[in-house]
């Protein structure tokens, strides 16, 4: 029990804050296993929509700030590296390099 009528208020609001951030991530997480999984089958449509749709999580968990940029920044680019790799299309990158 709190002492202070300020402080349980504010014990609420961390209750409600961590259950709202709990979601969030794990429907961020789930939207990255199904990535992961729509990379693993080789269907290339599927597997780009899945990306999109994972991009858009990462930012909005960006803005709410539960995660980093940077973090998600990271992210981004291993997840398109994944799905180039996956269709081929690193492969043209590299021989325009040379």
């Amino acid at each position: 029990m709190t002492h202070r009528p300020a402080s349980a208020k504010s014990l609420r609001q961390d209750i409600k804050r961590r259950a709202s951030n709990r979601t969030a991530i794990s429907r961020l997480r789930t939207q990255l296993k199904k990535f992961a999984k729509a990379t693993e089958t080789g269907n290339t449509a599927a597997a780009r929509e899945e990306l999109r749709i994972t991009v858009k999580a990462l930012d909005q968990a960006a803005a709410k700030s539960l995660i980093k940029k940077g973090t998600v920044s990271r992210y981004k680019s291993r997840l398109t590296k994944r799905l180039n790799k996956l269709s081929g299309a690193g492969k043209e990158t590299s021989k325009a390099a040379e």
